[in-house]
């Protein structure tokens, strides 16, 4: 009779080595047959939980009593106990829950989870990981662009030079005519002089040889005559006078990249609903503040819905409620009028002084000195979405810019157009200009001195000019304050003609807001309700405007 040799791949029970057993112990983890059964519940030594083999694994082990199974959940601690662990007291004072009814929670749940993950988020990742080739593809073609942007503004920079080069050579051609003129004419007259020197000559060699005593009685002599004509005509020849180049000045006025925006806008976030504009706007308050028509209102800024800081024509900015309280106020570090305020993300305040030539900012009720300028002054100011300041400077000899700082270092500025012409009108008294950050990331300018709204991309490249609604050319557009909302409308207040203009973000005008109760309109801002705040200048009123659904 031969061996038997048994399948490894078949299980026994643990007892008695039936094949195939159909039960399992999940607390003694060992394999039983039917029949086995009964005789191993009868140890009553330990605990028991006999399931059939398919669900071994599915009763709960307590963590801390390895022979215990545990049959509730602690809701407060979020874990699976046994009878030990509730007669311990620990878990006394906390809310216990069948652990069947949590594994039923837990896998209602669970089926959610694999559903969006399967039907949602997982596709949205297939997504963003497709849409980074194209970004990549984007990248490329935009490089290519800006390549073409460079060379076209070098070949402008080329003709330029060219045109100077051969203005240089054409001043050079007139002088050296001049001066060859001045030569001949010079030479002329000396050509005389001789002729004049050598008659003499003959007439003295004649007299020296003559008896006529007449002639000789009459001689006078020439020869201080002569002497004051031998002065000689030297020509200083000019020399080409040339500066050093100035390399970082040459780059700066043939232009620069932007500095690079890396933003992960969060789900949802674009898919904004739009709003209406209302056919009617409405006042839904009039707060009265401390300014007059003397000390003129000039700006407001808004980072809390129930808050509002002010600044005028004195060294003062004033922190106001809603209820027109003064809550807080800060003096300017100069004892000069703040030119105007912004709010940062992070709640901290930030004003420019144009005749101190400095940005501030205000921490934790102390001023520090984030910019300091010396041959330009600022203007608007505004925090950007990224954390960086964005403030309009003038310059003593009129250049006016647009500089993002970090902190107080500076990143980038925009000046000219792709023509080489300054995008903003020259800097002057009265020339005021304030500008703000669009949702799409563009710069919007309100330029009093150039009666127009001014905006430019990111990098710098303009985007539009807005000079009022074609139906009012004949009207004097008075752009003053600028703010935008979170649908990226533009809106700028036209102080001498007491309306403000709502433009889309390509610069479309939709509609004005005016009413008889709105006078000389100045500074503006948005709240995170998409309320309009106005500044009225010589009233001293802050009014909340709705103008959307």
């Amino acid at each position: 009779m031969g061996l038997l040799f048994s399948r490894p791949d078949v299980l026994h029970c643990d007892l008695c080595e039936t094949p195939v057993p159909p039960m399992y112990c999940d607390i003694c983890l060992v394999k039983l047959c039917k029949a086995c059964v009964g005789e191993h519940l009868s140890d009553e030594t330990k605990s028991h939980k006999v399931v059939s083999y398919e669900k071994r694994g599915s009763t709960p082990k307590c963590p801390k009593h390895s022979s215990r199974i545990c049959e509730l959940c602690c809701e407060l601690c979020n874990i699976t106990i046994c009878s030990l662990c509730v007669s311990s007291g620990e878990h006394e004072q906390h809310s216990k829950v069948d652990i069947l009814e949590t594994i039923e929670t837990k896998k209602i749940q669970i089926k959610k989870d694999q559903e969006k993950i399967q039907k949602s988020i997982y596709p949205k990742f297939k997504e963003i990981a497709s849409n980074i080739q194209v970004q990549k593809d984007d990248v490329k073609k935009h490089s290519q662009s800006l390549v073409t942007t460079v060379d076209k503004r070098g070949e402008i920079w080329y003709r330029e030079l060219g045109a100077v080069i051969e203005s240089k050579k054409s001043e050079i051609a007139n002088t050296e005519s001049e001066i060859l003129s001045a030569l001949d004419k010079e030479e002329g007259e000396i050509n005389e002089k001789m002729s004049e020197v050598r008659e003499r000559i003959l007439e003295v060699e004649e007299l020296t040889n003559s008896r006529n005593v007449y002639k000789i009685s009459m001689f006078t002599s020439m020869d201080d005559t002569f002497e004051s004509s031998l002065a000689q005509l030297h020509v200083a020849l000019p020399r080409f006078c040339f500066r050093d180049i100035n390399r970082e000045a040459l780059e700066e006025q043939f232009g620069s990249l932007s500095p690079i925006h890396n933003v992960r806008i969060p789900e949802g976030a674009s898919n904004i609903q739009p709003k209406a504009l209302l056919d009617e706007p409405m006042f839904t308050q009039v707060m009265k503040t401390q300014y007059t028509e003397t000390n003129k209102l000039r700006s407001v800024s808004s980072l809390k819905d129930d808050e509002i800081w002010t600044c005028g024509q004195d060294k003062v900015m004033r922190l106001y409620n809603l209820q027109g309280q003064v809550i807080k106020s800060y003096h300017t570090k100069s004892g000069e009028k703040p030119e105007d305020i912004a709010m940062m993300q992070g709640g901290d305040l930030l004003y420019s002084d144009y005749n101190g030539r400095t940005v501030h900012q205000v921490k934790d009720g102390i001023i520090e000195t984030t910019i300091s300028l010396r041959k330009w002054r600022p203007r608007g100011i505004c925090s950007t979405a990224s954390g960086d300041v964005l403030v309009i400077i003038d310059s003593d000899d009129q250049q006016s810019k647009i500089v993002r700082y970090s902190g107080s270092t500076e990143k980038h500025s925009i000046q000219w157009d792709d023509q080489g012409k300054p995008l903003l009108s020259p800097a002057g008294l009265f020339h005021t200009k304030y500008l703000c950050e669009n949702r799409n990331w563009d710069i919007c300018v309100a330029d009093r001195g150039a009666r127009a709204v001014v905006v430019v991309s990111a990098v710098g490249k303009l985007r539009f000019r807005y000079t009022g609604p074609l139906s009012t050319v004949d009207e004097s557009f008075d752009p003053v304050g600028i703010a935008t909302d979170n649908q990226a409308r533009i809106l700028v207040a036209d102080c001498d003609n007491h309306r403000i203009h709502i433009l889309n973000k390509h610069g479309h005008f939709l509609r004005y807001i005016e009413d008889p109760d709105l006078h000389l309109p100045r500074g503006l801002c948005v709240d995170s309700r998409d309320t309009l705040l106005v500044a009225e200048a010589t009233t001293g009123k802050v009014k909340k405007i709705k103008y959307n659904s």
